[in-house]
């Protein structure tokens, strides 16, 4: 039995525990925060909840940590902490930084003689894993991700820190005409704005200003100038009725060419369809997290990502059932 500790207990955090929950090679031990340990309410019996300013203590009695807090600020540095002490799994998703990140995560778990796996998700993760099969099969062509229709967090949260606002769920949809263009075989350039729509749902105080709310979205640089964007005002009761879920999802295409005249054309499509973001990428982050417990157990210790480890280290299974079941 894998015995797993979860630092943080938002979105990701209670994703997580539902997939170990789900793995019945695993067992939740505790769940680590920084708030009041006594205010989380924790699904799984017998798992502790426990301040994170502890996590040290229990250093021999946990396998691997599943560390799910935010890649802006926390991940850079509760990794490489929690490395010195732990197998640890995270989703950093800052691409620019992740050589970076990697590094340093890479130096405390090779002086621990821990297993590390950052950056483990579905993009990046399982995306990213389908870019490099694509890129290895098909060296001459270009790549295509197109993601949505799905909520996307961080411009949600954007829009919700604008004055009036009191709640808002931001969707990113993918431009269907660009996405029909990859599947007929063409690789056509697209600016941002072609790719991709920004569809938002936003709660307002009585009495806001509705125009100016609007106008703040479209032109919030980063986030929304560079694309088409529609507004809908809606009341709290119909945010709450169609709009209190975490749907994502997304689409990697690779258009590619063979023959020595490079002109037999392919294309390879990896495509995901999810009701919730955090339950998903949690039961991805488990399977790596059995991936880090048997690399560690055979004395591969540093830092990894998903293109480091063999599909066969991520299931609870052994090598005759999947050459006979999968194969």
């Amino acid at each position: 039995m894998i015995k797993i500790g979860i630092v943080g207990y938002g979105n990701l955090g209670k994703g997580v525990e539902a997939a170990v929950w789900n793995n019945s090679d695993m067992k939740l031990v505790a769940v680590f925060t920084r708030r009041d340990p006594s205010s989380l309410k924790i699904k799984t019996p017998d798992a502790k909840a426990l301040s994170y300013y502890d996590i040290e203590k229990y250093k021999d009695e946990i396998d691997v940590i599943i560390n799910c807090g935010g890649s802006a600020t926390d991940l850079p540095e509760t990794t490489p902490y929690i490395a010195q002490y732990f197998n640890v799994i995270d989703s950093f998703d800052t691409h620019a930084r992740i050589p970076e990140h990697f590094a340093n995560v890479n130096s405390n778990a090779k002086a621990a003689n821990k297993t590390a796996i950052i950056s483990v998700g579905w993009d990046p993760g399982m995306f990213s894993v389908n870019r490099l099969y694509m890129n290895a099969i098909l060296p001459n062509g270009k790549d295509y991700t197109f993601w949505g229709k799905g909520v996307s967090q961080g411009h949600s949260d954007a829009i919700r820190r604008i004055e009036g606002v009191i709640d808002a769920k931001q969707y990113t949809v993918p431009v269907e005409k660009a996405m029909a263009a990859v599947r007929n075989g063409e690789s056509p350039d697209f600016t941002t704005r072609e790719k991709h729509t920004r569809e938002c749902y936003v709660v307002v105080e009585d009495g806001a200003d509705k125009a100016r709310i609007e106008n703040e979205i479209k032109t919030m640089p980063n986030y929304f100038a560079d694309y088409d964007t529609t507004v809908n005002f809606i009341s709290m009761e119909e945010f709450k009725a169609n709009h209190s879920g975490i749907p994502h999802g997304g689409n990697v295409i690779r258009n590619g060419f063979t023959g020595f005249d490079k002109t037999t054309k392919h294309t390879i499509e990896y495509s995901l369809k999810l009701e919730s973001n955090p339950e998903f990428t949690g039961s991805v982050i488990a399977s790596y997290a059995r991936a880090a417990y048997k690399l560690n157990a055979s004395g591969d210790f540093g830092c990894k990502t998903v293109f480091d480890i063999a599909p066969s280290m991520l299931i609870d299974a052994d090598g005759d059932y999947i050459r006979a079941h999968l194969l």
